[in-house]
């Protein structure tokens, strides 16, 4: 009998109950703040500096500080810059540039012109000054530009603004910062930090197809707040993928994760960016932005309702008194403390890990095409990763409307499938591609009609119902052709959800992508699952959850879920036959498999399909599990 769930879940948290003073380093990676121009400046009183420094501390271990010099035109002269420096130092904490190249901040993220030959020598100015106090540099999120000024007019000429931004920006970073830097401190490195909508960089002039080689390294944003709240409503596997994908486009030199307090309903919302970021297990450093938000006084507002109950982020500890060195008790009392209490949580964990695996999914240069649809995916419980090329060796890919900007996807797709992989495309890949060529692999297409659709039939199965209708594009097909496995229904009539086309001694799938993303969650359960058993079949760990439970899988038979929910969920893992348990990392909880066999046609007996194990995850929580006997 499984015990009660208050019992497993208090049992799965035991380890992070009492966690390390916050005071000793992590164990398991190294954590950083980020201070903008407006802070630094300050720091020329001793006294500010001490007390800031005394209360941030105290909540939340530090281990490197980066110190912007310049920000809407703010610089911060050298003697300030220094004394902060030396301030550190004598603290063991290392130190680190920053610069924002923003000229108002506050006027839609105002930028430089690098047209503008004035604009042009303060960029390089910049450069140089902060070169001349650091070893490492990191340009914070705004190294592009949306000027159209009358000198941005006329050098794009005939030119597209994305085809002159690219260029540009990828000469500026030689010419005006990279190149001027090395010139004055032959050691420094120049390191770029990259914002979290990847998707449109190009129109403003990021190049994550050239930069990476010129700067020493890059940096990943991994904000993701609040899908509601922000404008971005980016959703929060997002700070996971975002992660793996930057550090296949520069391997080995992802500097690290950057998650800002911003937008989130509860302070279980931020721990979660912090966590995800972690999994992703790219980079040895998270920077936390900024130390002004960090001392935003405790809200008592963001208080997350399902407290009541065990969750892997415990707002009670954060109210806790923490003991400092010197003998006296500090009441934490800002924003601080939450990120020193998410960092207690997952240490543990971050140390149990290995390397992940995932669905690989391929994203040309500089494609657009169903944004950000990976981490819809991810958060509906695939494990996903973005690659920048097209990967050959995995026996299943999946490829969005994106990888059509590739000209020759058609003849990737018909290559790997034809050899025995299997290749999913979305029904937004289908309608790029349907003009192309598709036809020559499977006849099927994107009508064009919509269909409003609440029950669903996976397979020979009985029909689930959702909790709402949605809309889903028609996706059209020749009868013993190809064959739907997963049908979405609307009265007498029905559509495929999940659709397979052999081909060759492959196979060629068509994942159905709602018209508005987020209803991925809204599809039933069993439907999610049938849909899991085919694009994960390669993965060592299958989820069987509701939507907006993630699963993470690694290389070392470990495994995280992390229910991003309000409320607690029931969660299935189907592995291989020869596993016969799962190890709770933290509680050290054990829970054993069991066969499952499923019915075939024909009157065949029934086989067994996978050993499965069965455990509670709480809201907003996560569980590390290591998997056992082979």
């Amino acid at each position: 009998m499984r015990p009660p769930l208050r019992l497993v879940l208090a049992l799965s948290l035991l380890a992070a109950a009492a966690p390390a003073s916050p005071l000793f380093a992590y164990d398991h990676f190294k954590v950083a703040v980020y201070c903008r121009a407006y802070e630094v400046r300050e720091m020329a009183d001793p006294a500010w500096l001490e007390s800031r420094w005394r209360e941030l501390s105290a909540q939340v271990h530090v281990d490197k500080i980066y110190l912007e010099t310049h920000r809407d035109l703010v610089i911060v002269d050298d003697k300030t810059l220094e004394a902060a420096k030396a301030f550190f130092a004598a603290r063991g904490v290392a130190t680190a540039g920053g610069i924002t190249y923003t000229i108002d901040e506050s006027n839609r993220f105002e930028t430089f012109s690098y047209a503008n030959p004035e604009h042009r020598r303060k960029v390089r100015e910049i450069a140089e000054h902060t070169a001349r106090h650091f070893d490492e540099v990191i340009l914070d999120d705004f190294f592009f530009t949306s000027a159209k000024s009358e000198h941005d007019i006329t050098a794009k000429g005939v030119r597209g603004w994305t085809e002159f931004r690219l260029e540009l920006m990828a000469r500026a970073a030689q010419e005006l910062v990279v190149g001027p830097a090395r010139a004055v401190n032959p050691k420094v490195r120049v390191v770029i930090k990259y914002p979290n909508w990847y998707e449109h960089f190009q129109a403003l002039g990021f190049n994550l197809e050239k930069e990476p080689a010129i700067f020493d390294g890059i940096y990943t944003g991994t904000e993701t707040r609040d899908a509601v709240l922000s404008a971005q409503h980016l959703q929060p596997y997002h700070g996971y993928s975002i992660m793996r994908y930057f550090s296949a486009i520069a391997p080995g030199r992802n500097g690290g994760g950057w998650v800002d307090p911003f937008g989130s309903r509860s302070y279980d919302r931020y721990a979660e960016q912090l966590w995800v970021t972690l999994f992703a297990k790219a980079a040895p450093e998270i920077t936390l932005f900024d130390i002004l938000n960090l001392h935003t006084p405790l809200n008592p507002a963001l208080r997350g309702a399902w407290q009541d109950q065990p969750s892997s982020f415990d707002y009670e500890k954060l109210l806790q008194p923490v003991k400092l060195a010197d003998g006296s008790i500090l009441q934490p009392v800002t924003t601080a403390r939450a990120a020193g209490v998410a960092f207690e949580a997952v240490d543990r964990t971050i140390g149990a890990i290995g390397r992940p695996l995932a669905l690989k999914s391929y994203r040309p240069w500089h494609a657009t095409g169903e944004d950000f649809l990976q981490s819809y995916l991810g958060t509906a419980g695939i494990p996903m990763e973005i690659v920048p090329a097209f990967p050959e060796n995995e026996p299943i890919v999946l490829l969005t409307q994106q990888a059509a900007h590739d000209p020759e996807i058609l003849a990737k797709i018909e290559r790997h499938v034809r050899a025995g992989n299997k290749v999913v495309i979305t029904s937004g890949l289908v309608r790029a591609l349907q003009d192309r060529g598709l036809h020559q692999i499977a006849e099927i297409e994107h009508t064009g009609r919509v269909a409003s659709v609440k029950s669903f039939q996976a397979g020979w199965g009985p029909l689930s119902t959702g909790d709402k209708a949605i809309l889903i594009p028609q996706i059209g097909y020749r009868t013993n052709d190809s064959w739907e496995l997963v049908s979405a229904i609307d009265g007498d009539n029905g559509w495929p959800l999940l659709h397979d086309a052999d081909y060759g001694k492959g196979h060629l799938y068509v994942l159905t992508i709602p018209e508005n993303f987020a209803d991925l969650y809204a599809l039933p359960q069993p439907v999610l699952d049938a849909i899991r058993k085919v694009v994960t079949a390669h993965l060592p760990v299958r989820l069987e959850a509701p939507g907006k439970v993630s699963l993470f899988v690694y290389d070392n038979d470990t495994f995280i879920v992390q229910n991003f929910r309000d409320e607690p969920v029931d969660v299935r893992v189907a592995l291989a036959l020869d596993r016969t348990a799962i190890e709770d990392v933290l509680s050290g909880e054990v829970v054993a498999t069991t066969e499952r066999k499923v019915a075939r046609r024909w009157n065949k007996p029934p086989v067994v399909e996978a050993q499965v194990a069965g455990f509670a995850v709480a809201p907003h929580s996560f569980r590390t599990f290591r998997v056992k006997g082979k």
